[in-house]
């Protein structure tokens, strides 16, 4: 049977309704107004002077400007090949790295782990690592910004985690039956390891789709750089003139920095919902078992 609710609890739940509903309002707004400005006519939304609930009138001018630059158009192939190649790269090491480094039997397990969480806390510093990158030929190339973040550590540790969460009878017998541990990983601790790994995957795909200041420092020529030093571009230092097509180049301007912030997040924003249903689970396998 339900408790009765006291005055007090029913104050409490109006006043937590109300201020929940207040802060999801002050968290969604900015993004209904980069929205509605990057549909909006360029003239009419630089007279707006208020909020921003609808498109001030109705224009794809910004949008058209956006994909018909060659520059933001070869970005958006270059981030698309980050994020695909940098994370199966950064899955497979990964995976693979913790499925070693939780088996009970591995020689030096307990050093290889502590030279492995020393990297969180010690680098060598961006000087040293630019020199790195020099020498191993990968300056001015796309490969700079995915091979030196194959495997991130914490990630790591996570994924390991997760594995030594399964249960260790199920190896053993695997074993009996004769699998090897390529058969042990794939057909036993990948698929019931999901969770972990969906969350993972999330953590290096938003981490690649976000990076741009290794790029920045890295690449040189324009054509091999990510979407977003672009957008840095564009959102900073206001270089929107290549994409203006009209007189009004200011207007239009600020359309295209709305219609390019759209543009940037809406794969992350399409991907997430698929793998929201593993997140939960995921995340917590760290903090239950270290």
């Amino acid at each position: 049977m339900m408790r009765k609710r006291t005055n007090g609890q029913r104050a409490f739940a109006v006043f937590n309704t109300l201020f929940m509903s207040l802060f999801a309002i002050i968290c969604l707004y900015p993004m209904l107004h980069v929205i509605c400005g990057s549909f909006s006519e360029p003239h009419l939304l630089a007279s707006n002077d208020g909020l921003l609930l609808k498109p001030a009138g109705f224009s794809l001018e910004a949008y058209e400007a956006i994909f018909s630059n060659n520059v933001i158009v070869n970005g958006y192939a270059n981030t698309l090949f980050v994020l695909i190649v940098g994370t199966s790269i950064n899955m497979i090491l990964t995976i693979v790295a913790a499925y070693v480094l939780s088996s009970k039997d591995v020689f030096w397990k307990f050093p290889i782990m502590m030279m492995i969480v020393i990297t969180m806390y010690f680098q060598g510093g961006m000087i040293p690592d630019y020199l790195n990158i020099r020498r191993l030929g990968l300056y001015n190339s796309i490969w700079s910004v995915i091979l030196p973040v194959a495997v991130n550590s914490f990630n790591l540790i996570i994924m390991r985690t997760g594995f030594e969460s399964i249960p260790n009878s199920l190896l053993e017998s695997a074993d009996l039956d004769g699998a090897n541990d390529f058969h042990k990983l794939l057909n036993i601790v990948v698929p019931l390891a999901k969770p972990t790994i969906a969350v993972i995957i999330l953590y290096y795909g938003v981490a690649h789709w976000n990076s741009w200041f290794t790029a920045s420092i890295y690449i040189s020529d324009k054509g091999k750089m990510p979407l977003q030093v672009i957008l840095r571009e564009i959102l900073i230092l206001n270089s929107t003139d290549s994409m203006s097509r009209s007189d009004s180049s200011y207007n239009i301007g600020e359309t295209i920095k709305y219609s390019t912030i759209v543009v940037s997040t809406l794969p992350i924003l399409c991907i997430y919902p698929f793998l929201q249903k593993y997140f939960a689970n995921g995340v917590m396998v760290g903090a239950v078992k270290g």
